[in-house]
């Protein structure tokens, strides 16, 4: 018993006699390469608080990455050891002979490390690469938002257990990734490499002379152990980090003479598609005109809005715009497509405007213009829409009324059969004139003359019978409010679910949800518009016997 308190008496003396009495430092490569990561270790004999270290002396020289610390404790034959070790991750920013200076913890200081770093370009520092990264600008002098590409690639040798790579940093400019991650291999200097590549659109927003901070890798190797067991191989990681070289770049402001809109780009131009022929088109039937957009170095937000005025005689109907953006010999390429639906309401020739896009040409430093010329188009009539706009019979287009016939009626005096034929002719005229009022008032259904197909509804019929189940998705809505009895229902029909409470019609919704189906279905077919076409007929003749029916009263 008294043997068994002696011992732990010496064990807690050898705890609170222990002091810190030494304190080393220690580099894992001498020489190293420029932009390639070392670790320093510092070590020492007690335990110690881990934030005891302080690496700012380091940063003059050095990016400094993340630091570990491992603080253990061993007990050999009463004899305690305590250690605390530090493991930092640095990278030279620069060639040349490099010095690692004295820390000092708790008053006990290191030994001053003197590191030799070997430029990029020496044989020397090639053969030692196991991790490095190149980087390339598609440009180096630019304008103020005029896009550039960063091509970053990231070689390795050593198997890697784990890593990220941060992006390329430029104060006040937008950075974004383009596309996916490339994988591929090369041999370089006799050693084979893996190597990952990543693109980055650069878009600076500010002139002058700027650096381009190249991107970080962080990551941990696969490093063989020593330690070995009779059935298992151990492996350790060791943590690692490399930069690239980073980039000047000149950024020029935008030119004094430049108005309006500015769009720097190698190559901008405007190209436009016609569906059917242009000596094809006809009354009432669609005209498709497919408007794009292509830029060199500007990105899709960079990209400007595309109209198309139309004269009168002609209505327009511009689909969503599609976007696009990719790669072609290293150089973005973003593209603006745009279909604008036009329909005519009548036979003749129209004067299409001009389309044009200012634009700043940084190949050759001068304003231009992009440009579809004006052109004329010829709309021929079309037999099929004369027949769904002329009016039935029974229904007028205008009020009809007649004026009331003026006669001069000569009287011979004293001759009663006159008289009275006289009688009974104003009797009929006013029966007649009384009877046309009530009958040849035009009807009305939602506000507008029933007989009157306005061009909205000329569009959607166009469309179902062209068979064009994209164009009838866009006039669907225009038709459906341009039925609507008030501006507040006009207003409330916004989208297509809207429709199938306003019109209240089986055939209308059936319609269509087919056409739906069609295109954002599961499986996408092709699509007939004698459905819808069909049920906005019908709807149309039930408008007019409704408005019939409120004239009528039965009696029982």
């Amino acid at each position: 018993m008294v043997r068994v308190i002696i011992s732990l008496l010496a064990i807690l003396l050898s705890f609170h006699s222990h002091a810190l009495t030494q304190v080393s430092a220690s580099v894992d490569k001498n020489p190293v390469m420029v932009n390639e990561s070392l670790i320093l270790t510092v070590t020492a004999d007690d335990d110690i608080d881990r934030n005891a270290l302080d690496t700012s002396a380091l940063l003059t020289d050095f990016i400094v990455g993340r630091t570990s610390v491992n603080s253990q404790t061993s007990m050999v034959n009463f004899n305690t050891t305590r250690t605390t070790t530090w493991n930092t991750v640095l990278i030279p920013r620069q060639s040349g002979e490099l010095i690692i200076p004295v820390f000092d913890i708790e008053g006990v200081k290191t030994q001053v490390i003197k590191l030799n770093v070997l430029a990029a370009n020496k044989s020397a520092a090639s053969s030692q690469q196991d991790l490095f990264i190149t980087t390339q600008v598609s440009a180096t002098d630019i304008y103020v938002q005029q896009q550039i590409t960063l091509t970053v690639k990231l070689h390795f040798a050593a198997e890697l257990k784990r890593g990220s790579l941060t992006e390329p940093t430029l104060a006040g400019a937008n950075i974004l990734q383009v596309g996916k991650d490339k994988e591929s291999e090369n041999i370089i200097n006799g050693k084979r490499y893996r190597i990952i590549e990543r693109v980055y659109a650069i878009s600076p927003q500010e002139s002058g002379e700027v650096t381009l901070n190249s991107p970080i890798f962080s990551g941990e190797i696969m490093m063989p152990s020593a330690r070995r067991s009779n059935f298992l191989s151990f492996a350790d990681t060791k943590p690692v980090s490399v930069v690239g070289d980073d980039i000047k770049l000149t950024i020029k402001a935008i030119p004094a003479q430049v108005n309006g809109a500015w769009l720097p780009s190698e190559l901008l131009a405007l190209h436009q598609e016609w569906q059917p022929e242009p000596s094809q088109f006809k009354v009432g039937e669609p005209i498709t005109r497919t408007i794009t957009l292509t830029a060199a170095g500007l990105s899709e937000e960079q990209l400007p809005e595309i109209t198309m005025d139309v004269p009168q005689g002609l209505k327009v109907y511009p689909d969503q715009a599609t976007l696009h953006t990719g790669l072609n010999n290293e150089r973005l390429v973003s593209q603006k497509v745009i279909n604008f639906a036009i329909v005519a309401s009548q036979a003749g020739e129209y004067q299409l405007p001009e389309i044009t896009v200012p634009w700043w040409n940084t190949v050759t430093n001068k304003a231009e213009v992009a440009k579809i010329p004006a052109q004329t188009i010829t709309v021929l009539p079309n037999a099929d829409i004369t027949q769904i706009v002329t009016a039935p019979p029974s229904v007028a287009l205008e009020n009809t009324t007649p004026s009331p016939i003026v006669e001069t009626v000569i009287i011979q005096p004293n001759n009663f059969l006159q008289w009275l034929f006289l009688a009974l002719w104003l009797l009929t005229l006013v029966a007649w004139y009384l009877s046309a009022k009530r009958t040849t008032k035009p009807k009305r259904i939602n506000g507008e003359t029933s007989s009157k197909v306005n061009n909205a509804q000329l569009a959607i019929m166009a469309a179902c019978k062209k068979n064009n189940g994209e164009l009838a998705l866009t006039c669907l809505l225009p038709w459906a409010q341009s039925q609507a009895s008030s501006s507040s229902e006009s207003e409330s029909l916004t989208t297509l679910d809207s429709l199938h409470s306003y019109f209240n019609d089986q055939a209308l919704t059936n319609a269509i949800i087919e056409l739906q189906q069609s295109y954002y279905g599961k499986s996408p077919s092709d699509w007939s518009g004698n459905n819808l076409l069909a049920a906005i007929q019908m709807l149309h003749k039930k408008n007019h016997s409704k408005s019939a029916d409120k004239k009528i009263n039965i009696n029982p």
